[in-house]
């Protein structure tokens, strides 16, 4: 891992964490949405004899709840085949890592509520160092899921960061979760970190699920992950070094339009569709005609488990 460290710029990751940071607050208007509605408005309907069984998985994604914009993007993420891949039940206790605005969230939380489990959000690092704009989405992340116990029941909530202290209760979940987060953390210099976390919260036997944009084998791989592409051995030989053992990968999330090449990195791709450097005004000459046939980006889906 050295290797990899030697070479790490600071630039990069201020730059990476932003994107991590700005594709959250891309959808927080959306999820924001919900935080003010009351539970009589906010809560799942009956399950009508046409639709899935009133807390089974297809009924969390099928969720009234969930925003247009979230609902548009199964087509990208599967999450009903993400999560049956990764084992989950409804009775387990599953802590995600930098949920940002709640995409998996508003699935996850409603379905573990229904079935006696419970969800863990470890969020953005908070206190006076913090990001402004991270802390502004962990208080609207806060917000949201706290307003209707009901749908949402009651989340705990964590942070991760660089300093942070133990994500969950050792030895308390079940499932871990990091989606589409792991070029930020190796941006930050704390993707080592993660997977230590995870495994410290994981009960034995428990499970860790990674959805991460996916490098070539043939590419070299950044050492801050400035375009947002990661290798699939150099994750696993992150999870190994952690103590994980792997399990299986699913091409659930693979893209192969995606060729990986883009003016500014993944984020070049929707949900972000940047059409200048981040930081810089929008370019309205440029042309997405051809990032929006791609789609969202190829990834990788893994499977790893604690030793038991």
């Amino acid at each position: 891992m050295a290797d990899f460290a030697a070479n790490q710029d600071r630039v990069s990751r201020r730059t990476l964490l932003a994107g991590a940071t700005g594709l959250a607050l891309a959808g927080l208007g959306a999820s924001l949405s919900g935080c003010g509605r009351g539970e009589e408005k906010t809560a799942a309907p009956p399950a009508g004899p046409q639709g899935p069984p009133e807390g089974s998985l297809e009924w969390a994604v099928a969720g009234a709840w969930r925003t247009p914009q979230d609902k548009a993007r199964d087509a990208f993420r599967h999450p009903m085949e993400t999560l049956r891949f990764f084992g989950l039940q409804p009775r387990m206790t599953v802590i995600e890592f930098w949920p940002g605005s709640g995409w998996y969230t508003e699935i996850l939380a409603p379905y573990l509520n229904k079935g006696a489990g419970a969800y863990v959000a470890a969020l953005f690092p908070e206190g006076p160092t913090a990001d402004p704009a991270q802390a502004a989405l962990n208080a609207a992340f806060r917000a949201r899921f706290s307003s209707d116990r009901r749908l949402y029941g009651e989340p705990r909530f964590s942070t991760f960061g660089a300093a942070s202290g133990p994500a969950a209760d050792p030895g308390t979940a079940d499932m871990a979760l990091f989606m589409r987060t792991l070029h930020g953390w190796m941006a930050a210099g704390i993707a080592e970190k993660a997977f230590a976390d995870a495994y410290a919260a994981l009960k034995p036997g428990g499970v860790l699920g990674v959805e991460q944009h996916r490098l070539g084998p043939e590419e070299d791989q950044d050492p801050v992950a400035a375009n947002g592409y990661v290798q699939e051995a150099f994750v696993r030989q992150l999870a190994a070094e952690a103590g994980f053992v792997f399990v299986a990968a699913s091409e659930i999330n693979a893209n192969d339009k995606d060729t990986k090449d883009h003016p500014f990195g993944v984020d070049t791709l929707p949900p972000m569709r940047l059409t200048a450097p981040r930081g810089e005004p929008a370019d309205p000459a440029f042309d997405r005609a051809p990032y929006e046939e791609i789609g969202e980006s190829d990834r990788m889906t893994l499977k790893f488990r604690k030793p038991v």
